[in-house]
């Protein structure tokens, strides 16, 4: 009730914190449990944090399979992360328990129609205005690059093959990229960049997805929000703000970087190892001192702080 009451205020990080003591309470009603995972994943979805509302309409549906707002819920959050298929199939289940449901008839032409434009942008789409792109890559390679000291890798990275294949993601217009998650970097009107940034967590599977990452904004303080309650995957409850290392993976050298929670994130973008992919910071989340991080760094040169 009290999560519900937050939901209503469009106080959606209360929200979230209030269904998930909920779940804590392990209340053993599978139902129930449904519905607050449902909740949640729809407080998440209003904040843009689209992986974790998918996680909880994937966890309600195994809970309650024929819980139709689940199958909904799962279904946006596909559409919002432009996996065109997998709302289709998801619209598909919901449609063979309720075959009238409207929002499911609706979203699964609309997801229909967009995987057909997907594949004709692919082959068509970027051959169409190769200049206007050209011109955008290089304003946007100034801001970054140049003014900033920040190093994006596009694949393919040849060009004529980014061009020639459809897969280049820059653009002039508003001066963004689109992301793997799908949510894009922007310039506000002061002329800071907010991107959108991953948080993974290997130890556990999840992801967190932060829309509006200020460039000048430090770790410490979005983590500070994010752990304000513990997920309700931490059944150790190791995942305090406090006792959490950050890290970022060097691919290419296979070297693990550690990152200052204090540092900003262009600090961090600015480190000379690190490479912005798909136009999305992704970094590694992992509690201190764990027996799993020492198993994940394994055969890996670790860079500590």
């Amino acid at each position: 009730n009290e999560g519900n009451e937050y939901f209503k205020e469009k106080d959606y990080g209360r929200a979230v914190a209030a269904y998930s003591e909920g779940l804590r309470r392990r209340c053993g009603d599978a139902e129930l449990d449904a519905v607050l995972l449902t909740n949640r994943g729809a407080a998440h979805f209003h904040m843009g944090n689209y992986r974790s509302a998918l996680n909880d309409a994937i966890q309600a549906k195994k809970l309650k399979p024929t819980h139709l707002k689940a199958i909904i819920r799962g279904a946006l959050c596909h559409m919002e992360l432009k996996n065109f298929s997998e709302a289709i199939a998801w619209c598909e289940e919901g449609l063979e328990i309720d075959s009238k449901e409207k929002k499911l008839v609706e979203m699964r032409a609309k997801a229909d129609k967009l995987k057909g434009k997907e594949l004709e942008g692919i082959f068509l789409g970027i051959q169409t205005d190769f200049c206007t792109r050209c011109q955008g890559r290089e304003q946007w390679w100034a801001l970054t690059r140049c003014e900033r000291n920040i190093k994006l890798v596009l694949e393919p990275s040849d060009e004529e093959e980014e061009v020639s294949d459809g897969l280049a993601e820059m653009s002039l217009d508003g001066f963004h990229s689109d992301s793997a998650t799908g949510a894009k970097v922007h310039l506000d009107a002061d002329g800071n960049l907010n991107w959108p940034v991953l948080f993974l967590y290997p130890e556990h599977e999840q992801t967190d997805f932060t829309v509006a990452f200020h460039e000048n904004s430090r770790f410490i303080d979005h983590l500070m929000v994010m752990f304000a309650e513990l997920p309700p995957w931490d059944l150790e409850k190791k995942y305090l703000p406090n006792n959490l290392e950050l890290y970022f993976e060097d691919e290419e050298r296979e070297e693990m970087y550690e990152v200052n929670p204090e540092q900003t994130l262009l600090q961090v973008l600015q480190h000379e190892r690190y490479f912005v992919k798909a136009g999305t910071p992704t970094v590694l989340v992992f509690a201190k001192r764990s027996p799993f991080s020492k198993k994940y760094f394994s055969g890996k040169k670790v860079h500590r702080l």
